[in-house]
Formats: structure tokens, C-alpha cells, sequence
């Protein structure tokens, strides 16, 4: 018996897509051989914006979608990446001659399939590529190594690239946007119970009651270590402090905050977080600049959150106050 609003594992994304596209028609357009989402009306005479990965985040990248975010969106099975056929074809329908940035989670197979992509599409079109990797639970001091995750800065490029497309930056304007808001970032999350995937009875990991799983992925992964579960102010400066070390915010600046449930954390917990995440920052002499709060990368049930902070700028906030209508993100 299954645990989930499924059918068959195997169509999860066809028929989730299928939804979508019945909530949102004047939005986004679901495209189904191969699979991506554009949005209902295309735009002219602007940079191209192109974001993908595996499924089980939803929200993202679908849902940001729309005026000020993504043209498209190329969706994977869950949990793993979308191949370069989709990704190619999706940039050839919503590239129209100012070039295309795409945007790309740091993760091996996202990466090398977006790469591919860009080689088969030649030089035919111009192509930019920003790489988002905001997740402090992975700092390795191994130059080898994947490097930091991906994680919820991704939706703070595509708001803030996504207004500079709109305004009619140039292709290297925007990338360079991109990568300017990726180094002014960092991501931490933590979680109480794992993510059980589709056609699974058991989730990823488990937790003794009383425990947190403190840096955890939003593939389920587990964190850097076991802790025990503390208070939502607790909770709150063990996540940010090391995050505003990490991007240098000093007293007297500002930040723009993502208060981001997994999956399975309820508003009201996310409220009171965003609530402790103001009081920690008034303490440290930060100004909250900009804060949304609310389930937009998930990872499938996963019962926890993540806090991601930019650290501001006038040109971030313009952009970030600009117009945007998705079907996840609206202002």
C-alpha cells in the first residue's frame, strides 16, 4: 500500500506536470516529448533564462516559471537529472537571439548534462552558465572535490537574473549578475525526519526522538552530524551564525533571506523561524533587507528547513523588488 498521492512511481513527474499545467494555463505551457515547461506566452528580445534538475523539489524550478524568473524549466526523474536532449530542446524553444543563461545547481550529473547540452547546441547560440553553490554543509578544503551543493540560493539568481533579463541586460550582464549574487550567498539546513521517495516505506535516514539531523541535502542525504533537537531560536542562530560569517555581512548591512521548508514543515513553523531569523539579525546589527518564507526547494516529505541569506545591495534589492509572476513567487 502505498504512502504517497501516487499512481506508479515511474509517472510522478508526467502526471505532476499534467497538474500543473491545469492549475497554471495562462502561466507555463508543459511541452511532453521531450519534457520541459516554458512559459504560456513567450517574450522577445530578452536573455533567455533556462533552469532544471530532478524533481522532488517542487516548487522549484517549474513553479518559477513566468514574468521575472525562467522561460523554461526541464524537469529530471526524481532525484536525478534531466538529460541533454531535454535541455537542449527547451533552450532552442525559448532562445530567440539574445543568447540563454543557464542556470545550474552544482551537482555531477546537472552539471555535466547542461554541459553537454550547450555542446550540442554549437555556436550557433550564444550561451552563458552559472553555477549555484551555496550550501556551507559541504565546504571541503578539497580542490578535487564536487565542491558545495546547490541548494535554495537558486531561487535568489533566477528572481534577481530574471528582473536584469526583463530590464534588457546583455547575456554576459546577466551571467555575471548570476555569479555576483552565488558568491554574496550561503545556505545551511537541518531536518527531523528524512524524505521517503515514491514506491518507498522507508525514508533515507532515521532519527532517534529528540534528535536533527543538522546540514542535511535535499536529496535526503544525511547532514555533517546528529544533534539534539533544540528550540526554533536555537535552531535559528545555529543555522545563520555560520552563514553570515560565511558571506561577510557585518553590522550595519543588510540581507535578503529565504526561510525555506523541505517539504513537510508547516507555515506556522516557518513563520516562527522567520520571526527568531529577524531577532537573531537585529541582535548581530544586520538589517533584514527582503525575507520570503515558505516550501520552494523541497526535498519529496522532508520535515526541516534551510535558511539562505544574500547579502544585499542596492542593485540586488532593485532587482529583487522588480515585478514577478510565477506560480510559486508572486509580487
Amino acid at each position: 500500500m502505498s504512502s504517497h498521492v501516487v499512481n506508479r512511481p515511474e509517472n510522478v513527474v508526467r502526471e505532476a506536470l499534467e497538474g500543473l499545467q491545469i492549475l497554471y494555463p495562462t502561466t507555463i505551457s508543459y511541452h511532453r516529448d521531450p519534457t520541459f515547461v516554458t512559459r504560456a506566452q513567450g517574450s522577445r528580445g530578452k536573455v533567455a533564462l533556462v533552469s532544471g534538475g530532478g524533481a522532488g523539489h517542487e516548487p522549484l524550478h517549474s513553479g518559477f516559471v513566468g514574468l521575472g524568473m525562467l522561460d523554461a524549466a526541464v524537469p529530471g526523474a526524481v532525484f536525478a537529472s534531466p538529460t541533454a536532449f531535454q535541455i537542449r530542446a527547451a533552450v532552442e524553444a525559448v532562445e530567440n537571439g539574445q543568447g540563454a543563461l543557464l542556470i545550474v545547481k552544482n551537482y555531477t550529473g546537472d552539471k555535466l548534462n547542461f554541459s553537454i547540452a550547450a555542446e550540442l547546441l554549437g555556436t550557433e547560440r550564444q550561451l552563458e552558465i552559472v553555477v549555484v553553490d551555496d550550501d556551507l554543509a559541504t565546504v571541503s578544503t578539497d580542490n578535487d572535490g564536487p565542491g558545495r551543493r546547490g541548494t535554495a540560493a537558486v531561487i535568489a539568481v533566477e528572481k534577481i537574473c530574471g528582473a536584469a533579463a526583463e530590464r534588457g541586460f546583455a547575456l554576459a550582464e546577466v551571467a555575471e549578475l548570476g555569479r555576483r549574487v552565488v558568491s554574496a550567498s550561503a545556505t545551511l539546513s537541518a531536518a527531523f525526519r528524512s524524505c521517503t521517495p515514491p514506491g518507498q516505506t522507508r525514508p533515507s535516514f532515521e532519527l532517534a526522538p529528540g534528535e536533527m539531523e543538522f546540514g542535511v541535502g535535499i536529496h535526503g542525504e544525511r547532514g555533517r552530524e546528529t544533534r539534539p533537537a533544540v528550540t526554533a531560536a536555537e535552531l535559528v542562530e545555529q543555522l545563520a551564525a555560520p552563514i553570515v560569517e560565511a558571506i561577510s555581512a557585518e553590522r550595519g548591512g543588510g540581507v535578503i533571506a529565504i526561510v525555506n521548508g523541505l517539504g513537510a514543515t508547516h507555515d506556522l513553523e516557518l513563520a516562527i523561524a522567520t520571526a527568531e531569523l529577524k531577532s537573531f539579525l537585529d541582535g548581530a546589527g544586520i538589517a533584514l533587507d527582503r525575507v520570503i518564507a515558505g516550501s520552494f526547494v523541497t526535498a519529496l516529505d522532508m520535515h526541516g528547513l534551510s535558511i539562505t541569506l544574500v547579502r544585499s545591495t542596492d542593485e540586488f534589492l532593485d532587482l529583487w523588488d522588480a515585478p514577478v509572476r510565477t506560480a510559486a513567487l508572486s509580487w
